[in-house]
């Protein structure tokens, strides 16, 4: 039985595997702190995902307000737990991803849309009515419900999902999520079984991505024997039919350094070597890392509503 991703999902929401229950049709907010109104916090082009993701020409990032998880050391603090951004309806969504399109990005990048999916979808298919022609990218943190995976499916191209935990118990403690490793496990399964029947991972003439995975994995201080945990799953259930990208950017924000020890301090380069080599022991073809001292905050745009407001996508609009 297919998960339904209509409006009336919002009447008691299920869309996350948290499940609350939340009336957000009502304006109750849900544990991802939003009521059914999309609300959006930026939409503009982005150069700072993977290469095959921005290339040199951008991703056309759409970011979307609250979010599934509590993460204590999320640099999108603003819109994830605070809920900034703009109301907007579902044809202005759909117009946003023909700008960015027109702005020449080589993709429309969802951040963080799945709470709002019953939205997202009926846009995305709206704007492919109207012309869009470029992939999307499901933008996620990996906490997902299979059952929305497969629902989402037909309007997601690239999955760009993060696989953050191993254990229960650390995935408890800094996301308020102790199921995340067995969820995020079963949704790349399916985000797996999706590109695969679809025709596999494909890129284009310029190396853009036009159908894949991308397994992201923040290293976390004093946590690298999870990490090596981690690539183990994903290896173990995925093999090279996705690209991996191990990130060094883990920057400590004031409730990790209030939080003392390791979370404190940054990732140093002897664990973040670690788990590269690892990567590279168990075979893994197509990496992504990051040099240098980096910073999230390098990664963060101005989440001052950029792009959103505007006018809606014209109804009788459509491609020729």
């Amino acid at each position: 039985m297919g998960m339904d991703v209509t409006a009336s999902a919002y009447d008691k929401c299920e869309l996350c595997p948290h499940r609350c229950g939340a009336a957000r049709s009502k304006g109750h907010p849900g544990l991802c702190g939003a009521t059914s109104q999309l609300r959006v916090a930026r939409s503009a082009l982005h150069y700072w995902e993977e290469p095959p993701i921005s290339g040199e020409a951008g991703s056309g990032a759409i970011f979307f307000s609250g979010c599934p998880l509590r993460c204590v050391f999320c640099q999108n603090h603003d819109i994830s737990h605070e809920g900034f951004g703009l109301p907007v309806t579902t044809a202005r969504l759909a117009r946003m991803m023909l700008e960015l399109q027109d702005q020449g990005a080589l993709n429309i990048n969802l951040v963080t849309p799945m709470h709002f999916a019953p939205q997202v979808c009926e846009a995305v298919v709206e704007a492919r009515e109207a012309g869009l022609a470029i992939p999307t990218v499901c933008n996620t943190s990996g906490y997902e419900r299979p059952e929305l995976v497969d629902a989402m499916a037909d309007v997601v191209d690239v999955w760009l999902t993060d696989y953050k935990y191993a254990s229960p118990m650390l995935a408890g403690m800094l996301s308020k999520a102790p199921d995340y490793p067995r969820v995020a496990h079963e949704a790349l399964a399916h985000m797996l079984d999706a590109v695969r029947r679809a025709g596999g991972r494909t890129l284009g003439a310029d190396g853009r991505m036009l159908r894949g995975i991308v397994v992201r994995h923040l290293v976390l201080p004093g946590h690298a024997d999870d990490s090596l945990r981690v690539l183990d799953r994903v290896w173990e259930l995925c093999g090279n039919d996705v690209d991996l990208s191990v990130m060094n950017q883990y920057t400590p924000n004031a409730e990790c350094l209030a939080h003392g020890g390791d979370l404190a301090r940054a990732v140093t380069d002897e664990e973040y070597e670690l788990v590269l080599d690892h990567a590279d022991d168990l075979g893994f073809e197509r990496m992504w890392w990051q040099q240098g001292g980096t910073v999230s905050e390098s990664f963060v745009p101005a989440f001052d509503a950029t792009g959103v407001e505007g006018p809606e996508l014209d109804p009788s609009r459509k491609a020729h």
